[in-house]
């Protein structure tokens, strides 16, 4: 369990909120000891997490014996503010987690000593560019907006001593499956890990497929690194074991009825000791463009990505 944005504002940034023309910082600040508070009692946290006025100790590494660590971040308390171009986002001191994390992020994937490194993280970490043709558009809430910070730490999956490193990401209301490299832009270069972006179980509603795809299956096809994209709802489990991880998404048809039927979508595997997504399966009828029924609501993270109905 850890938190993004939505806890306690959109987008917020350490002490800086999404709006401070509209909250002053007195007032960010009491509502983010506040928002902790309440995070706290409602979620299954150990006493290591209880808030302490502004602050609140939520990244932590959970072991599995030697088959996998878990690396939670947290992407928020202390995350320069987010950059407003591509230019500011190549800026060396932007930090996503602050020296200290990166540090601890750093030590324990070297001294895991286990056959997975799993990184439990907010916000994607693939470069997602959200407009097709030469001309790019990113959200610089992602870690596109720390783009050195994030090459090294790719670099560092990449040298060596990281055993199997595979991010697990939320956010998006969509699933975004993609191969990790240092450096996006080059296809040539080596590809260094995997992420597996997970879809929202009910935010938003019942998706628009047909409109994700018409946005996005375009920018698919100048985005070697993206291996499976799609919008419909659901969850994903990963089951992990010594040779490979296997990711499973599960959806439904709508989030409207109780008797929805939960199938598997896709399937992406993880080979242990070759880094990226080895292979995708569809199920046939992901394949199919369907006609989906009830409300379709603005969740935010996407809402100007693709046209709404």
């Amino acid at each position: 369990m850890t938190f993004d944005d939505h806890e306690i504002d959109n987008n917020w940034a350490d002490e800086v909120p999404q709006d401070p023309n509209l909250q002053t910082p007195e007032a960010f600040r009491a509502r983010r000891i506040a928002a902790f508070q309440a995070y706290y009692e409602h979620m299954p946290l150990r006493r290591s997490s209880l808030p302490r006025g502004l602050d609140m100790q939520v990244y932590r590494r959970l072991r599995f014996g030697s088959l996998a660590s878990v690396h939670v971040l947290d992407t928020r308390q202390y995350r320069s503010d987010q950059p407003a171009t591509l230019a500011a986002a190549q800026d060396p001191a932007l930090t996503m987690t602050g020296p200290e994390q990166e540090r601890w992020l750093v030590r324990g994937l070297e001294s895991s000593g286990s056959r997975w490194n799993l990184l439990a993280n907010q916000v994607m970490w693939a470069q997602n560019d959200r407009q097709a043709g030469p001309a790019q558009s990113f959200d610089f809430d992602n870690w596109d907006g720390y783009r050195v910070q994030r090459r090294r730490l790719l670099e560092h999956f990449g040298s060596g001593r990281v055993d199997n490193p595979v991010v697990l990401t939320g956010d998006r209301h969509c699933t975004w499956v993609a191969d990790l490299r240092p450096d996006f832009d080059d296809a040539s270069a080596p590809v260094v890990g995997a992420e597996i972006t997970g879809t929202s179980i009910t935010s938003g509603g019942n998706p628009d497929v047909a409109a994700f795809h018409a946005a996005y299956d375009p920018i698919m096809a100048e985005s070697p690194h993206w291996r499976y994209i799609d919008n419909q709802r659901g969850y994903v489990v990963c089951d992990v074991t010594r040779s490979e991880l296997t990711s499973s998404l599960r959806v439904v048809d709508t989030v409207w009825a109780a008797q929805a039927v939960v199938r598997t979508a896709a399937k992406f595997v993880v080979e242990a000791g070759r880094p990226g997504i080895a292979e995708v399966t569809q199920e046939p009828a992901a394949l199919a463009a369907r006609r989906w029924t009830g409300p379709i609501f603005d969740v935010h993270d996407d809402e100007n990505a693709f046209p709404l109905r």
